[in-house]
């Protein structure tokens, strides 16, 4: 098992009520077999969202996780992964990073990808075998793209030259002055018309009271948003569910949502009307799914995110975005934010608001370290 550290530039300032970054900061996780076939998985550094360090998340792994991995054999994959989910507490990044990168290694051994393992039906941890890798065909989603939260004529000029890229759907991030955010979210409507689907993501910077206000008054001026994701502080489950049940526009959870248990308790509440499901908060492709099934069969929409990260956090939830059949627009632009081409291949932003990976055995992504 060994550990990378990256810097990669962003093309603008990534602006969220919580941030500002400029640059991924992530570790890959690389993982090698005796045959000489390598395995990858990531874990970005947002301390805002998970807490979790480039430099934790590499002691984790060192220290905690890689001794789980080392001298056994590929075929005990299933005990191994619950292993990691037990080993340690919390460090769902550094978690999800090895768990990736174990199963890509699993999956190019079978010669399948990552999705096709877990789409299997009725899959657990215990009974899944890497014979349950087909054969992949390529995948491919469409995804949003984030519109930094800036002043007025700055997001007005961004969502522009989205649509312009080839983008349909703009996840404009507000919650930084609720006295500006309604002004720019019914700016950008304006500029771009009503073919373009907007969701707002306030990333727990709202109040209650904001909340409600705020999304009231884009409902009284009829901008037709999709969702406001994370109005309120994410432990605020019980705020949350205050503002959804005074609002007409559909509240998505994103930072409340780390674990099956904190699903369980949104869904209790009726605190959300989707999900947003990302590894790095689930601890792995594996919990991922998991939610996504489980927010599914409770009646709620369910959309798959990723961190300001590279390709290969990227593919990793692109390959459970498809495995869960997610209903949303993907959340998976972050590869597209970059500044120039991530040091990998496999994995492909279109000009038409997709991210597709090419046929090919586990995640399809590999990076080309040093270049």
């Amino acid at each position: 098992v060994r550990t990378h550290r990256m810097q990669l530039p962003l093309r603008f300032p990534f602006v969220t009520a919580l941030r500002r970054t400029e640059q991924v900061e992530t570790l890959l996780v690389e993982v090698v077999d005796t045959d000489g076939r390598r395995g990858w998985g990531e874990a970005a550094q947002v301390w805002q969202v998970t807490g979790e360090s480039v430099v934790g998340a590499q002691a984790c792994v060192v220290e905690m996780l890689a001794p789980v991995l080392i001298g056994q054999p590929l075929a005990n994959w299933p005990m191994v992964t619950d292993r990691l989910a037990r080993v340690v507490a919390r460090n769902a990044g550094a978690k999800s990073a090895v768990e990736t990168a174990l199963l890509d290694l699993v999956c190019r051994a079978a010669g399948g990808s990552l999705a096709d393992l877990l789409s299997q039906p009725a899959r657990t941890i215990s009974g899944a075998t890497a014979a349950a890798c087909p054969p992949g065909s390529g995948l491919v989603v469409t995804t949003d793209v984030t519109v930094s939260a800036t002043d007025l004529a700055a997001t007005v000029q961004a969502a522009r030259q989205r649509v312009a890229d080839g983008f349909t759907t703009l996840k404009l991030k507000v919650g930084t002055d609720a006295l500006t955010d309604v002004e720019r979210v019914v700016a950008v409507r304006r500029e771009v018309g009503e073919d373009v689907r907007l969701r707002l993501d306030a990333n727990q910077g709202w109040t209650r009271a904001e909340a409600v206000r705020s999304i009231r008054a884009l409902d009284d001026a009829q901008v037709d948003v999709e969702f406001v994701e994370q109005p309120v502080a994410g432990e605020d489950v019980e705020g949350r569910a205050g503002v959804r049940r005074r609002v007409d526009t559909p509240v998505v959870a994103d930072e409340a949502v780390f674990t099956m248990t904190g699903l369980r308790r949104v869904v209790r509440l009726a605190a959300a009307d989707g999900i947003n499901v990302k590894l790095a908060k689930a601890g792995g492709p594996l919990a991922a799914v998991r939610q996504v099934h489980f927010a599914q069969q409770a009646g709620l929409m369910t959309m798959v995110g990723s961190m300001i990260e590279s390709n290969i956090g990227v593919a990793a939830a692109l390959h459970v975005a498809v495995a869960g059949e997610a209903s949303l627009v993907a959340d998976l632009d972050a590869g597209w934010w970059l500044r120039q081409p991530a040091p990998m291949t496999g994995l492909i932003y279109g000009n038409d608001a997709t991210v597709r990976i090419g046929p090919g055995p586990g995640l399809g992504v590999v990076p080309r370290l040093g270049a």
